[in-house]
């Protein structure tokens, strides 16, 4: 099969098809996986903890979760979204504790060879580490699976699919983020409204996902110029769609051209959802507007016709600004 750079206009689906989509086998060992460690974190965990800890849902992120991920791409994110953990201030200063417990049931697992841990070296060496991430070997899995597991506060609480959540939610964003001066810290909490997103859209639209993903791999170093970061990819070929056909259907080559056009010029361009929020509460309102009225936006608005779409993570606050 060819590179991506000698595949022709025509192909470019066939290639995705034979290239970057995983296969059968490789899903159900990421889905088998997940089960495992998923079950571990539910029901096992924190068993033997001094203070009670109720897990209120585990949620797997990352592009795995969106249904983006890349073959032979053999890891996954796994959000554990805790009881315990009251407030985004909790949520800084406690996932540590967290964190460090649940290292020591995988090790706990590992004597009683359930299942083999290998831990990234030097992964918890800060004080307040933000994640843990091993290796998973088990005698259903044909190859070792990496995991990041990431303890988050559950603002969302049961949050239904399509539904904005409560305006509070963002005003308590707002404030403890510019109080803690750690805007972008606790995007972990809005997993479930950055993986349905995405996850919603026509299986051609990931597979474009996939394609400029491939891409941005093979070239970043070599365009020798700053590019956006992974999850802004993964908006702009949204933005690329809607702004296009919309449709299920459509040139897989004037996509990725449309998108490629977008990403070389990404620093011009201001662009973000309002599905899950919008300029209705006056705080939220406030503070999107500042976002909007910043120098460089200014400039955007004049040279681009206000290339403002509709919003799916508050900017910055959330790590969801283009």
């Amino acid at each position: 099969m060819w590179e991506l750079e000698e595949t022709p206009a025509k192909y470019l689906d066939k290639f995705i098809e034979y290239r970057l989509l995983p296969d059968t086998n490789f899903r159900r060992q990421i889905k088998d996986a997940v089960h495992i460690i998923s079950t571990f974190l539910k029901e096992k965990c924190f068993q033997g903890a001094p203070h009670p800890v109720r897990v209120t849902k585990v949620i797997k992120g990352g592009s795995s979760g969106k249904g983006t991920s890349l073959r032979g791409r053999s890891d996954a994110d796994l959000v554990v979204f805790l009881s315990n953990l009251g407030s985004f201030q909790e949520q800084l200063d406690k996932r540590g504790e967290f964190i460090r417990e649940i290292k020591r049931q995988l090790e706990a697992c590992q004597r009683k060879e359930i299942f083999e841990v290998r831990f990234e070296v030097g992964s918890l060496q800060w004080e307040k580490p933000r994640a843990l991430s091993f290796w998973l070997k088990h005698p259903y899995l044909p190859e070792e699976v990496e995991f990041d597991v990431l303890p988050a506060f559950d603002v969302l609480g049961q949050w239904t699919n399509n539904g904005q959540p409560n305006p509070e939610v963002y005003i308590t964003l707002i404030r403890e983020c510019q109080m803690l001066e750690r805007e972008g810290e606790f995007s972990t909490c809005f997993t479930e409204l950055q993986r349905d997103f995405l996850r919603q859209r026509p299986t051609k639209v990931k597979s474009l996902i996939r394609l400029v993903k491939h891409w941005f791999q093979k070239c970043k170093k070599q365009l020798g110029k700053p590019l956006p970061q992974q999850y802004a990819l993964e908006l702009l070929t949204v933005y690329a769609w809607e702004e296009g056909s919309n449709e299920t259907e459509f040139s897989m080559a004037q996509g990725f051209q449309t998108v490629l056009k977008l990403v070389l010029n990404y620093h011009q361009l201001c662009i973000y959802w309002t599905k899950y929020y919008d300029f209705k509460n006056r705080i939220i309102g406030q503070y999107l507007q500042g976002q909007l009225a910043k120098p460089s936006l200014r400039k955007t608005s004049r040279t681009s016709g206000q290339l403002v779409s509709t919003g799916c993570i508050l900017p910055r606050l959330m790590d969801g600004t283009l």
